[in-house]
């Protein structure tokens, strides 16, 4: 990729404005708390795991001025409740968080802060590792030439690596030859028409993008191998939230007797809820619908509903991909056991 996603070097963050592509690749430095919780709420960063590192790094940035250890430990209250606040469904910000909340705790003068530094940094690198053997594992599942569908955008703009979903897609090409990825556009942000096009382009991956409608019609010709995408929060028994219109494309997959895989890090993953009723839903402004990208599309006044993510469930995914490996339902048809499979308690 011409620029990272993210960077932190010399204590200062660095993303690429998501907003920008592809028209623009440009760099901004988020110099405090406010503009990192900005970036976040209008998708300047986005993608789950991306999230994550960046609220990692975000703490650092709320907390660089501090003069001692003690006030850190004053300040970042506001700072974690700041950026918890900001995205409500990718459970990657709160465990990133907690996990920054957990280090600064354990924290001694002197030298705190590269510390706390060093944290954020682990989670990077944690990320760059997760990515890497969740594609090993993803591979299994593809065969060369396959066609297959994607929703929304899972490559390195996503996590900061390697990439999830996308990241399965792009090695597979690379590896097993003849791949070609129809992306949904992804309304009513456009993430799939604006960034996984502008990213298969810049992996040589041939591609073809598609209308959100058009995804079952496409099924329907035939010779569809698989559809992709990756997630925000993974509850115990397999319940994916994802983008909005992720559960109307595995729908049709079912119908069409395709097979449909989520491949997320194991962040992703929250076994202290049962299912996916508990998965907070992040419903956005109407504006992204009714004038997106500035251009008004519906009259003035027209009531918009939009969910940034739907809750696809268990019984429609064919395997769930992470790190850890390809988890598959206990029975066909059935949920997964997540929690016995990962081997962590709850929470």
């Amino acid at each position: 990729m011409p620029l990272a996603p993210l960077s932190y070097e010399s204590h200062r963050l660095v993303i690429l404005d998501q907003t920008r592509l592809p028209q623009e690749a440009a760099q901004i430095e988020l110099r405090d708390l406010a503009a990192v919780v900005e970036a976040i709420c209008a998708l300047r960063v986005r993608g789950a795991p991306l999230i994550g590192t960046a609220a990692a790094f975000g703490v650092c940035v709320a907390l660089r001025g501090c003069g001692s250890l003690a006030e850190a430990r004053a300040r970042a209250p506001a700072a974690l409740g700041a950026l918890r606040a900001s995205r409500p469904t990718a459970v990657n910000l709160f465990w990133a968080l907690e996990r920054m909340e957990r280090a600064l705790a354990g924290l001694r003068e002197p030298g705190w802060f590269a510390a706390l530094e060093g944290e954020a940094l682990a989670i990077q690198r944690e990320t760059e590792a997760q990515d890497a053997a969740l594609i090993e594992h993803g591979l299994a599942l593809l065969v060369p030439g396959a066609r297959a569908i994607t929703h929304c955008n899972t490559g390195p703009l996503a996590t900061g690596a390697l990439g999830t979903a996308l990241g399965v897609l792009i090695a597979g090409h690379r590896r097993l030859g003849g791949l070609h990825v129809y992306a949904d556009e992804t309304r009513p942000r456009w993430q799939g028409a604006l960034l996984t096009t502008w990213e298969l382009a810049n992996h040589g991956v041939p591609h073809t993008l598609i209308a959100d409608g058009a995804a079952a019609a496409l099924m329907r010709r035939g010779g569809i191998h698989s559809v992709w995408v990756g997630a925000d929060r993974i509850a115990a028994n397999g319940d994916t939230a994802n983008k909005i219109g992720t559960y109307g494309l595995a729908l049709a997959a079912r119908a069409h007797g395709i097979p449909c895989y989520v491949a997320a890090p194991t962040t992703t993953v929250d076994l202290s809820l049962p299912d996916g009723a508990g998965i907070p839903i992040e419903e956005r402004e109407a504006g992204e619908v009714a004038a997106p990208r500035g251009m008004a599309v519906a009259p003035p006044g027209t009531a918009v509903w939009n969910p940034a993510f739907d809750v696809t469930p268990a019984a429609l995914i064919s395997a769930i991909v992470t790190e850890r490996g390809v988890h598959r339902p206990s029975a066909p048809g059935g949920p997964y056991d997540l929690r016995r499979e990962l081997g962590r308690a709850p929470g």
